[in-house]
């Protein structure tokens, strides 16, 4: 199963759309996971129409529309890995533990807040991605987001892709 992880779009804030790539990577995915701060409805009504399957939750930069639509934390079983999908998960010191703590029986966890990409595992086995931004770098040399595979219990060919700003 392939899946693509974004985060941080805050459309049309940052941009108006998302990047042309991005939208053909939502094309290609089975999956499609947003990690909050859409910042517009809009952009939610669009990744509907277009993804095969969307993912999401609402992130502290989306008001009222979008927290009616969308969880804080979103749970699924794809490819046989455990999956949570939360906003924010706080400081980048001791990450990993609080995480272990908080989802002990997920396998996987995608995040976005800060912008910055992450990939580590936690004590006990629980990988933790942050695809960054695709429209907002902030401190980061590209705007990113990230793909992976999911079969057989297991997250394979993570890649972190850099945009063209």
């Amino acid at each position: 199963m392939q899946v693509l992880l974004i985060a941080d779009t805050h459309v049309p804030l940052r941009a108006r759309t998302l990047p042309a790539p991005l939208w053909a990577a939502v094309d290609a995915a089975d999956v499609v996971i947003h990690a909050g701060d859409w910042a517009d409805v809009a952009l939610l009504d669009a990744l509907e129409e277009r993804a095969a399957r969307l993912i999401g939750v609402y992130g502290n930069n989306d008001g009222p529309g979008l927290r009616a639509r969308l969880p804080e934390v979103a749970e699924a079983e794809l490819g046989g890995v455990r999956l949570a999908v939360v906003h924010e998960t706080g400081a980048a010191k001791g990450r990993e533990e609080r995480c272990a703590a908080r989802y002990p029986d997920r396998d996987l966890l995608v995040f976005g807040h800060s912008h910055i990409p992450w990939d580590t595992v936690a004590p006990g086995g629980l990988r933790l991605l942050n695809p960054g931004s695709p429209t907002d770098r902030r401190r980061e040399p590209f705007c990113t987001y990230m793909t992976a595979t999911l079969d057989a219990g297991a997250v394979n060919d993570v890649q972190l892709h850099r945009l063209r700003r």
